[in-house]
């Protein structure tokens, strides 16, 4: 069964002209090193058109950076082995991502959870709200600070959705994002 979480709309087919990059699991395994080179990159290449303008080009390569690299974090840090696949397009109004990994099943449940706390309400609200339960419980993995911080600080429209793999309680996570660029560079 297929199901979504987030803004519906964000969660259709990345458009044809989207670049494509490929994270494959091997004999050095993903790691910390690899989100922040293959989001750094992503950002380089997408914050080219806006060159022109010192200003607009340093504050859309850092917003696209930070979107990218906080996703394929998420997708390092909680995937089962496997490949990570990262699909991202811009236009004039918006920078798009589509993430996609495979994770286990108990990690469905747990990350369901999440965002079944994290979607609903305010972003800004429940960044400090998850900020304050943090600061009492420093062990906590899965709070959800990182997505809160993408949609209350960045403005980012969220969605994921999650549909069985052909493994044995393995289960495709596609996780959807998209930043306003007018609102970046105006």
């Amino acid at each position: 069964m297929t199901t979504l979480f987030g803004t519906a709309g964000l969660a259709i087919g990345m458009r044809e002209s989207a670049s494509r990059v490929r994270l494959f699991d091997g004999p050095l395994d993903l790691s910390w090193h690899h989100c922040a080179t293959t989001s750094d990159f992503i950002a380089d290449l997408f914050a080219l058109r806006f060159l022109s303008s010192r200003n607009d080009h340093r504050e859309v390569r850092h917003s696209i950076g930070y979107l990218v690299n906080e996703l394929i974090e998420n997708a390092v840090k909680f995937r089962a082995p496997g490949e990570i696949t990262i699909e991202a397009a811009i236009d004039s109004e918006s920078f798009k991502v589509k993430v996609s990994n495979v994770v286990d099943g108990e990690t469905t449940v747990e990350f369901q959870n999440l965002l079944s706390e994290i979607t609903v309400g305010d972003p800004g609200e429940l960044l400090i709200q998850r900020i304050e339960a943090n600061a009492a419980d420093p062990e906590t993995t899965r709070s959800g600070l990182g997505l809160l911080t993408l949609m209350s600080d960045y403005g980012a429209s969220l969605a994921w959705i999650f549909s069985p793999a052909d493994e044995r309680d393995l289960v495709c996570l596609e996780t959807y994002a998209s930043i306003p660029i007018i609102q970046i560079h105006n």
